[in-house]
């Protein structure tokens, strides 16, 4: 009996310190979730609109409605983020027209990387990929703009003769996808996330769950790719899990 109420305190104990730490977590998330904002409102915007200097931005387009930011994770990843506040694929601003097209203008900046590089990479070997609202850790919208993992390129590649431009469900890192084509035109003509909301049923009313990517084709097209969040398959709808920002393809 004695053994059996020790046993109970010491799952008692655990839980408590589960829990503690949850909350740790929470609060910790909370507090840090504004940084992206924070750098563009109170530093890259300010500093290039008074002094003519982005930093700690590469680049702020106040005409296109965009900055661009080295990500400190990998050599080679940035992220692009719009100067307004948008939290991301749950915000109903990314399906009004007037929105800027950050995909389009996310793949133009790929340039970036090799830059930095310093030399050429060929675009097989980029990616885009933005996470659900689930899957992300900052409420700033955030393009991450990286290398593809070599396991997604080769299965990009076996799957690409059979890709078109209906949305078509296919496994990619043991996650559903929708996957679609587009022409470097119809990524510049349209928004993909009202691309998303239009054509995928339901998706319109539960933007929030969906995280995108996109990638190129062997044969010159791109290749628009979107996660759902499914709990149960323990699916955050992280889209970024296509990209490996150690850059292994470029080695």
């Amino acid at each position: 009996m004695q053994g059996s109420r020790r046993a109970l305190s010491l799952i008692i104990l655990l839980l408590a310190v589960v829990v503690a730490g949850l909350l740790l977590a929470a609060g910790h998330f909370q507090k840090n979730s504004n940084a992206l904002w924070k750098i563009i409102s109170e530093k890259c915007l300010p500093g290039m609109t008074q002094k003519g200097n982005p930093a700690p931005c590469q680049r702020v387009d106040v005409a296109k409605g965009y900055v661009t930011l080295k990500d400190l994770n990998g050599p080679l990843q940035y992220l692009l983020m719009p100067i307004e506040k948008i939290t991301g694929m749950e915000s109903p601003l990314l399906l009004n027209p007037n929105t800027p097209n950050l995909f389009a203008d996310a793949w133009g900046e790929r340039v970036l990387l090799a830059q930095r590089r310093g030399k050429p990479i060929e675009d097989s070997a980029l990616s885009l990929a933005i996470n659900s609202q689930y899957g992300r850790t900052q409420n700033q919208l955030h393009i991450h703009i990286s290398c593809l993992r070599p396991d997604v390129r080769q299965r990009l590649d076996l799957l690409a003769p059979q890709l078109n431009e209906q949305w078509q469900s296919e496994v990619l890192q043991n996650h559903r996808y929708q996957i679609r084509t587009l022409t470097a035109t119809q990524l510049a003509q349209q928004s993909v996330f009202i691309r998303l909301a239009t054509e995928v049923p339901d998706a319109r009313s539960e933007m929030g769950k969906y995280g995108m990517a996109l990638a190129a084709l062997p044969d010159g097209r791109l290749a628009l790719m979107a996660i759902e969040r499914n709990w149960t398959r323990l699916n955050s709808g992280s889209a970024e899990e296509l990209q490996d920002h150690r850059c292994q393809i470029l080695q």
